[in-house]
């Protein structure tokens, strides 16, 4: 009994004790989170009261500042500042239209335009035209085949970007319903009334502008051919004169030896004179003319040639 009674009563007393520290502890966390509270509060308060003192601050330097920097602009010179242009259109990515020139001579004229308003999608489907093998060997430009003719790929582009029903059927019909091969096949066989004139004038056009060239190029050439034979005749005509005097070798060294005579003769006599007047003086000296011209030959031959 005394054992039990121990228990019962040091449990009253745990239970108690308990009581009194979870009292405690309530106590003490309520006045924890109030001093929490309240400080929090005070940080909360002083802070933003800082923060009004930095604002007001900063207000009082900005309005400072625009103060300094108004009193120096009112004292530097306003430049005029010229109007500023007027910037032009961006031109758009798009292709610029072909003149109406350049349409009429592909083709691409009123009458086609409305005929080409009549066709449909089954127009070109429902055409009795058998499909050819497809030419991988063929390229493709500018959305055109080229195994088309000149005009024909001109034709075929201009009228993609002129007349919007074909751009659109082709769109709609290659290569989902037929190959592109067959589509320029079929159009062209529709609207071949209204085309083949325009073809055929082109091509004449270039045949006759072919011609032209030719004429002129065998012009040119004749031209240059003759220019080029005058040339070797001038220098036949010029070569004689070269050569004339070298003709006859003797002659040449008889002039070496003796002189040209015949240059001589027809000039003036400017040096006898001289030389006469110095035989004189040799026969006046020694007076013996006879004798002299006895034993000197060439002296002999000197008066004989006087």
């Amino acid at each position: 009994m005394d054992l039990w009674t121990r228990a019962r009563a040091f449990a009253g007393e745990a239970a108690k004790r308990s009581q009194e520290l979870s009292a405690e502890a309530a106590k003490r966390s309520s006045a924890l989170v109030s001093e929490t509270a309240k400080k929090s509060k005070e940080i909360f308060s002083e802070t933003a009261s800082k923060s009004l003192e930095i604002a007001a601050e900063a207000t009082k330097q900005a309005d400072l500042l625009a103060g300094q920097i108004k009193h120096l602009a009112s004292d530097l010179p306003v430049p005029s500042i010229p109007p500023i242009p007027a910037i032009p259109p961006i031109p758009s990515g798009a292709a610029p239209e072909p003149d109406a020139a350049e349409l009429e001579r592909y083709g691409i004229t009123d009458d086609l335009r409305e005929f080409v308003k009549g066709m449909t999608i089954s127009t070109f489907r429902d055409f009795p035209l058998q499909d050819e093998p497809e030419m991988s060997d063929v390229p493709t430009v500018s959305n055109v085949r080229q195994d088309l003719n000149e005009w024909q790929a001109k034709h075929a582009t201009l009228v993609l970007s002129a007349v919007k029903e074909i751009s659109k059927f082709r769109y709609e019909l290659c290569p989902r319903y037929m190959k592109e091969r067959k589509f320029w096949r079929v159009y062209f066989l529709l609207v071949n009334i209204y085309t083949t004139p325009f073809e055929n004038k082109y091509f004449e056009e270039l045949k006759v502008k072919a011609e032209e060239e030719k004429k002129d190029s065998q012009k040119e050439a004749s031209q240059s051919q003759a220019s080029q034979a005058t040339t070797p005749e001038q220098k036949d005509t010029k070569a004689p004169s070269k050569t004339s005097t070298s003709t006859n070798p003797e002659h040449d060294l008889d002039v070496f030896l003796l002189g040209d005579l015949g240059s001589d003769d027809e000039g003036p006599d400017v040096g006898d004179d001289g030389l006469d007047d110095d035989f004189d003086k040799i026969d006046a000296t020694s007076g013996l003319e006879s004798d002299d011209d006895d034993k000197n030959p060439a002296a002999g031959k000197a008066e004989d040639a006087k």
